[in-house]
């Protein structure tokens, strides 16, 4: 698990204009590691986590698009089961994921579930993993 910075980007919603801001990040070489569209009537709130925030949020602002960061938590999955525990210890502690969405293995690799919490650092905490106990030897 770690904390990542995603986009929030508001775009108008029709056809053509994520492909348009798609295209423009991968001219200047801004790879998309996830994405999740919500439809909000005329408009599109598209949360992108990218290769790098800094040039995509520079691009975007350039072309007048509107677009901030805030921080998910990425958290690797790769077993049935991963998320209902995350979801039940997160709940149990009383911190809410407000939204989620993912992203299929890279070659090789996991795939990552980015989680929007009520309470990051309060999450962060609770998902840490727990150091082990050295094990006694028995005589």
């Amino acid at each position: 698990m770690r904390v990542t910075t995603q986009l929030s980007v508001f775009l108008e919603n029709r056809a053509g204009v994520l492909a348009k801001v798609a295209q423009d990040l991968a001219r200047h070489r801004v790879s998309i590691r996830a994405l999740t569209v919500a439809n909000l009537a005329d408009h599109a709130v598209v949360r992108l986590v990218v290769s790098d925030t800094r040039r995509a949020l520079h691009l975007l602002g350039e072309r007048g698009v509107l677009a901030f960061t805030s921080d998910v938590l990425a958290v690797e999955v790769d077993a049935s089961g991963t998320l209902a525990e995350i979801a039940r210890r997160l709940g149990r502690a009383g911190v809410n994921i407000e939204y989620a969405y993912g992203s299929g293995p890279a070659e090789g690799g996991k795939a990552v579930i980015y989680l929007h919490v009520s309470d990051l650092k309060k999450a962060r905490g609770v998902l840490r993993p727990k150091p082990r106990s050295p094990r006694r030897r028995r005589r």
